[in-house]
């Protein structure tokens, strides 16, 4: 938990750097038409990953932008779901532990069986080894996990794709900053209606 917060705020300190060197403008300059340099920060790179101008590098990072942004958009969506009370029905286990007698948040480890805890994590494999592939030669862009299917993206104008993309990464790094930001009040003990006391 410290090494995020540390993260965060050397990710924020880095925002108020001098200003860089004419080839490293010139290198971000060349994402400046990218999905995600939207205004008015345009190509925000405040820790300099993108810096040489990469494409390669670029892809990759967006990648993985994408993928933890889908996967930050499902666990704070799990997060207010539990919260306001909704749960599965039925028994979590052949003890008798209902969904509904889980905790929320990390609370919730505790109280899943270990047996639950490696079906998640091999479900989760699954899913990276064989479901959410960006399989060569088949995506239309980066992140693109459609691989040979359509799902009715083709009937989409370009600039209607466009926007969708950029909705999407845009709730995507919102995503993230809440589940951090509910996930280190959790920690502290904040006694925020969402997150209360546990």
């Amino acid at each position: 938990m410290k090494l995020v917060i540390i993260a965060s705020l050397l990710a924020s300190a880095a925002a108020f750097a001098p200003a860089q060197s004419a080839s490293k403008t010139s290198a971000i300059q060349a994402f400046e038409k990218e999905i995600g340099a939207q205004a008015p920060l345009g190509m925000w790179d405040p820790l300099g990953l993108c810096a040489d101008g990469n494409q390669e590098k670029f892809d990759r990072l967006r990648f993985v932008e994408i993928k933890h942004g889908r996967i930050a958009m499902l666990a704070f969506l799990g997060q207010i779901t539990t919260r306001a009370g909704i749960h599965f029905p039925g028994a979590l286990d052949n003890h008798g532990t209902n969904f509904a007698d889980v905790g929320n948040g990390f609370a919730g480890l505790n109280d899943v069986p270990t047996a639950g805890i490696q079906q998640m994590i091999g479900f989760i494999g699954v899913l990276e080894l064989l479901a959410m592939k960006d399989v060569d030669g088949t995506g239309d862009f980066v992140g693109d996990f459609r691989n040979g299917g359509d799902y009715g993206w083709g009937g989409f104008s370009e600039d209607s794709k466009r926007a969708k993309r950029s909705i999407e990464l845009n709730n995507g790094r919102a995503a993230q900053m809440g589940i951090l930001g509910l996930m280190m009040h959790e920690q502290l003990g904040s006694n925020m209606p969402l997150v209360g006391q546990l």
